[in-house]
């Protein structure tokens, strides 16, 4: 198989398995609901966690992480895609895959966990790429322990992601790709962002002030 014939059907693959719809399925398998339905309406982890339960929700957050990890790394060397720029190319497609899945009519998910897979995947066979995840984590950590909002450490940690991998003098196509991640992902929130100033937005469940007075 010719190298341009290999990475378009890589690309088709890997976007088929971002497209696979983990909030979705568990839902409808668990509790025998749209999951698009209820809370936020979102079929990423978060919502999952809020509608579905802490189990389901960190299956979900695993699922979409790993549909990412596997797309640069197992599938790119299976069709043999060694170059960063051909990896960055089946990253960036898992993602869409996720955020406009073939299977909910190319509604999906906000791309979050899959996207930190993606960065994992490339740190196995990109090693530099390890201090930018890291970096990555710790703000995405900081920020919600101190908020307790999801939306806004995910917000600022990828907003950070490529101003690091430019300070850490990172390849072209990593810096492309941490750019590309971050403009998608800002406005794939842009209605958590409208929630959050204005007071909207709800936190994670054990961040939530009970009401005094209130059972």
């Amino acid at each position: 198989m010719i190298q341009p014939l290999k990475l378009v059907c890589s690309l088709f693959l890997s976007y088929l398995i971002g497209s696979i719809p983990t909030a979705y399925l568990l839902g409808r398998m668990m509790k025998g609901i749209d999951i698009r339905k209820h809370g936020s309406g979102n079929v990423g982890a978060t919502n999952a966690f809020r509608v579905l339960g802490k189990i389901p929700g960190c299956c979900v957050l695993v699922v979409d992480v790993v549909k990412g990890l596997l797309c640069p790394t197992l599938l790119a060397d299976g069709f043999g895609l060694s170059r960063i720029f051909e990896r960055v190319l089946v990253g960036l497609v898992v993602v869409l895959g996720h955020s406009f899945s073939v299977f909910l009519k190319l509604k999906g998910g906000k791309g979050v966990a899959t996207s930190l897979g993606v960065l994992i995947g490339l740190t196995i066979n990109v090693p530099i790429v390890l201090p930018v995840l890291l970096i990555a984590l710790l703000i995405w950590l900081g920020v919600f322990l101190i908020s307790g909002f999801v939306s806004l450490a995910s917000v600022v940690s990828v907003t950070a992601v490529p101003f690091v991998m430019v300070l850490l003098n990172q390849p072209f196509e990593i810096v492309s790709l941490g750019i590309i991640l971050c403009v998608f992902v800002v406005v794939r929130h842009k209605g958590n962002i409208h929630r959050i100033l204005t007071g909207k937005e709800p936190r994670v469940p054990f961040f939530q002030k009970k009401r005094l007075g209130k059972p």
